[in-house]
């Protein structure tokens, strides 16, 4: 059993890499990070797939 917390909700995932939650929510519309939604609105993401975005972005300057 995974003791590391692995999905966040998006303003949290947002704040924790310091992106804006809109870039956030294209990488999630972009299929490049899963989500979890309710009502059609996201309410977690996947903090792992968002740590990967980031590091690519970071990377390709």
């Amino acid at each position: 059993m995974s003791l590391v917390k692995t999905w966040y909700d998006p303003e949290d995932a947002a704040a924790k890499f310091g992106i804006p939650k809109s870039r956030l929510l294209e990488w999630v519309n972009e299929g490049l990070v899963r989500s979890e939604r309710e009502g059609g609105k996201v309410v977690r993401v996947n903090i792992d797939d968002v740590k990967l975005e980031v590091e690519a972005m970071v990377r390709n300057g």
